[in-house]
């Protein structure tokens, strides 16, 4: 899925400054961007203008697959956000298996990728437990399990690690970017995590400056 931003403009009410002003760029399919900055620089507004939660005052934003059709992103991508939601009530098992029933895959496969993903992240031996009783890190784990569980072809990450050990994040991360196929958007404060990603820009005054960092070795 190929990503352009072209004049991005958006400030909340009342606000004194843009969170976002004239923001463009470009996103090839099958590529990880990173965006860091510091804390209340914009990056959670931006990826919530990406993924089509907030419009922007001005400028546009386009989802086009490889046959340069357009799609809205909430067709086509899949969120790991700071804020886990999970079903309480329901198994670790079904809760990741929610990431492939939106792809409308059969229960029995559904189960299988769940399996997969959960082993990735380190709770294949929590998958019959009921959700609730895992722990903050525990939770962002599986959020993470229930987007490999799916299929769709972009994936919006919002601070994905930040809860996580070092062996737990960079068996996250290998599974990240062994999705050849999907492309990433991925906002951190994590310098390691970010240069893995092929590009990496800094959010500065509402816009994005790209990095030296960017396209590093990803393993």
């Amino acid at each position: 899925m190929r990503l352009v931003a072209e004049g991005l403009h958006f400030s909340y009410p009342g606000g004194d400054r843009s969170v976002l002003a004239n923001l463009s760029f470009e996103v090839q399919s099958g590529t990880s961007a990173a965006i860091i900055g510091p804390s209340g620089s914009g990056k959670t507004t931006l990826l919530s203008v990406l993924g089509g939660l907030l419009p922007p005052q001005r400028g546009l934003f386009r989802c086009t697959d490889d046959d340069g059709l357009d799609h809205a992103p909430a067709d086509v991508a899949t969120w790991v956000l700071q804020t886990v939601s999970l079903l309480p009530e329901r198994s670790v098992r079904d809760n990741v298996c929610l990431g492939a029933y939106l792809d409308g895959t059969p229960r029995d496969l559904a189960r299988e990728r769940a399996a997969d993903a959960l082993a990735v992240v380190g709770l294949a031996d929590r998958a019959s437990e009921p959700a609730g009783v895992l722990s903050g890190g525990e939770g962002q784990r599986v959020a993470i399990a229930r987007a490999l569980a799916s299929r769709r072809p972009l994936i919006f990450a919002d601070e994905p690690t930040g809860q996580l050990d070092a062996s737990t994040t960079a068996a996250v991360l290998d599974a990240f970017f062994a999705l050849a196929s999907r492309t990433i958007v991925l906002i951190t404060h994590d310098e390691t995590a970010a240069a893995r990603c092929d590009i990496v820009w800094h959010l500065v005054d509402g816009t994005l400056v790209r990095s030296e960092a960017g396209q590093k070795v990803r393993r």
